[in-house]
């Protein structure tokens, strides 16, 4: 499956957090965020494993009992049902993929 970039499509789950789901298949899902400076992704947890890229931007991503500054290029893997959060230093992108799908990022 194949699909292309386009400015459709996007959500907003909380203020300055927009977020579109680029693609998926069986097993995964993979998903843009597009974060306003200033902005917060309280701390919450799901089943999901989430891996992740930075794009572009400074965020401070809280994972379990550590937290680290992200810039672009640096990663991250956040386990099944452990807590998490960011503060959105800078304007950013980031690439998250979700495992097992998430039916609640599907396109309807």
């Amino acid at each position: 499956m194949f699909e292309k970039h386009g400015p459709e499509g996007y959500k907003t789950p909380l203020p300055g957090i927009r977020m579109k789901t680029v693609c998926y298949g069986e097993r995964t899902l993979m998903t843009e965020f597009v974060l306003e400076r200033a902005s917060t992704l309280p701390v919450h947890s799901h089943p999901y494993e989430q891996t992740g890229y930075l794009v572009k931007g400074h965020i401070r991503l809280r994972i379990g009992d550590q937290e680290q500054d992200v810039r672009p290029g640096d990663g991250w893997c956040i386990p099944s049902g452990v807590e998490h959060g960011a503060k959105i230093l800078e304007d950013s992108v980031a690439i998250e993929v979700f495992s097992p799908v998430r039916e609640d990022y599907l396109p309807r």
